[in-house]
């Protein structure tokens, strides 16, 4: 009998280097993309934006990814030149984006001939102006331009960079731990927003003179790290193929005949809608939570020289954090009762120390940081449950009324507690969990069910369908929120105005009423699809409710890569 021949991948410690990498390099362009939230009252009172700027720069992240389909042209890089050419590329053009938008919030730019080019251009673009979706507007500080025009080049790379590790991960990892491998990826990578959180005010606040840029040179050293991570995984992907004598995996094409055939499948729109809204309603009010609580909690700093005032005190915590996060994670995995009782204890333990440290800090952006905690430890119990029992439907019917009552609760329920930091901080802790509990259900149900609606040869075409369709959201709602914000605060304008208020008290006494209201409105919307959804599904035999391990393995195979990344 002929020696089966061991290659790279048939090696544990081989593929799991390779996911580290990947799981890596987007875990750091995680961290990059919400690295101004945390600090928002700083670029108001520093950079002089106003909530509209702040919006439309937050924006322009997925700006070419919508309007000029770089999305689609993404995917015909990763299809034509394979997975190694497109790492690359994803990790160098989120480099040059960051290191132009690092450029626009520097005291170099200010006041520079750049500043004054940028000022007195770009305040009309056409066509764009007149279809209302213009990157600029007129009165836009120079330094918001420049920062939009580094974060639309971001936002290409970090899409390109999300499906090539979607693919780099399914060759390192077929017929292998293919759910364990995407569910860690998409772990660590929520622990991206959590590390923003936590580190982007340690790193402003750094010196004498607080610096907005000095979050963004962190972010863009993270991205520098997230190159290497890709050039790394470069050489050992190469090594693997001179073993198998193969040629890179490649995606079909994308084809303009297949749309036709998507277009026609209403469970298709409906889950298309149900996308859009879920995500418009989490990942844009990220860019303004913790500037929410800010406003809407009385947070007394710690006295000046203690160990809650120091920087010591951000490590620790994010250590306890980490503690919290991995032992909830390995929980899902362990076979012997009494391990898994042990590490939910743990990270019980871990967050309730995390939480009380959040609240001895008296930061708003550290209380934020729970967000992607529960969703990392209930994710791969939910994915689990869908693929053995099903309910995915009914699933997204029960996300969206988390949805509706955790926004609804930031809106009317946490600014009855200004004045009471103890209950302000529950509050907004329970909410917080909840919210990033509702989040799970997506990747969990939302996604695994595309290939139950489309022919299995155009699930290709159909997730870059609605991944262009998800964009149009992410552009739209930061815009919207910062508008609405400057619309229902108009006493804030006046008082900058006058000069009774300072940048610095402006920045942090926003009403977000209205803001999370229409946030509210996207779960009832998302509400309303999903019973529909479960109607249709009912009526045509769609399959929804039913278990994943159904469906045609290779089906399943690639709704993972979806889920896990998104």
């Amino acid at each position: 009998m002929a020696n089966t021949k061991t290659v790279l991948s048939d090696k544990a410690w081989a593929r799991w280097t390779a996911l580290l990498l990947l799981a890596m390099a987007m875990f750091c362009s995680y961290i990059f993309m919400d690295v101004m939230s945390p600090i928002k009252n700083l670029v108001q009172s520093q950079l002089g934006w106003d909530n509209t700027a702040f919006g439309t720069m937050q924006g322009s992240e997925t700006f070419l990814n919508v309007f000029i389909f770089f999305l689609i042209f993404a995917g015909i890089i990763l299809d034509k030149m394979g997975v190694r050419f497109t790492a690359l590329l994803s990790g160098a053009v989120m480099l040059i984006g960051a290191s132009i938008n690092w450029y626009a919030v520097t005291e170099s730019f200010a006041g520079s001939s750049l500043e004054v080019w940028f000022t007195e251009h770009l305040n009309y673009i056409p066509i764009f102006d007149e279809l209302g979706v213009s990157p600029f507007y007129e009165g836009m500080p120079a330094s918001a331009k420049l920062s939009a025009i580094g974060f639309m080049i971001f936002g290409c790379g970090v899409e390109m960079a999300g499906i090539t590790v979607s693919r780099g991960i399914v060759k390192w990892f077929k017929g292998r731990e293919m759910a364990l491998a995407m569910g860690s990826e998409m772990a660590l990578a929520r622990l991206g927003v959590a590390t923003c959180m936590i580190f982007s005010p340690l790193f402003a606040y750094i010196g004498e003179t607080p610096k907005v840029s000095n979050s963004l040179a962190f972010g863009v050293v993270l991205l520098m790290i997230a190159l290497i991570m890709f050039i790394v995984y470069f050489f050992m992907d190469r090594k693997l193929d001179s073993q198998t004598h193969a040629e890179e995996e490649k995606d079909d094409p994308f084809r303009l005949s297949d749309l036709g055939q998507i277009l026609r499948s209403s469970g298709f729109w409906l889950v298309s809608f149900l996308c859009v809204l879920y995500y418009s309603a989490i990942f844009p009010f990220q860019k303004y939570a913790v500037n929410m609580l800010q406003c809407n909690i009385d947070f007394v700093a710690p006295a000046e020289g203690s160990f809650w005032a120091s920087d010591t005190v951000t490590v620790v915590q994010y250590i306890v954090m980490l503690v919290a996060a991995a032992s909830a994670f390995v929980s899902n995995f362990s076979s012997k009762k009494s391990m898994k009782a042990g590490m939910l204890m743990l990270a019980v333990v871990a967050l309730v120390v995390y939480c009380w440290m959040g609240y001895m800090c008296q930061t708003a952006s550290s209380i934020f940081a729970v967000f992607p905690l529960l969703a990392v430890a209930i994710t791969p119990i939910l994915g689990k449950y869908v693929d053995h029992k099903g309910k995915a439907a009914s699933m997204l019917v029960f996300g969206a009324l988390l949805l509706i009552v955790c926004h609804l609760t930031f809106a009317f329920i946490l600014p009855l507690f200004k004045g009471n930091a103890v209950g302000g901080v529950i509050v907004a802790y329970v909410t917080i969990l909840v919210l990033g509990a509702s989040f799970s259900l997506v990747p969990a149900s939302l996604w695994p069910s595309v290939p139950k609606l489309v022919d299995a040869k155009i699930i290709g075409s159909a997730y870059a369908l609605i991944f262009w369709i998800q964009n149009i959201g992410l552009w739209l709602f930061p815009l919207l929120i910062g508008k609405v914000l400057d619309n229902t605060n108009p006493a804030i304008a006046e008082g900058l105005a006058n000069g009774t208020l300072t940048e610095a008290q402006a920045a942090v006494s926003y009403n977000y009423t209205w803001p999370l209201v229409m946030l509210a409105c996207l779960g009832v919307a998302a509400l309303l699809i999903g019973i529909w959804l479960k109607v249709i599904d009912r009526k045509q035999n769609l399959g929804l409710e039913l278990p994943n391990i159904q469906s045609n393995a290779k089906e399943v195979e690639e709704s993972e890569v979806i889920a896990a990344e998104e």
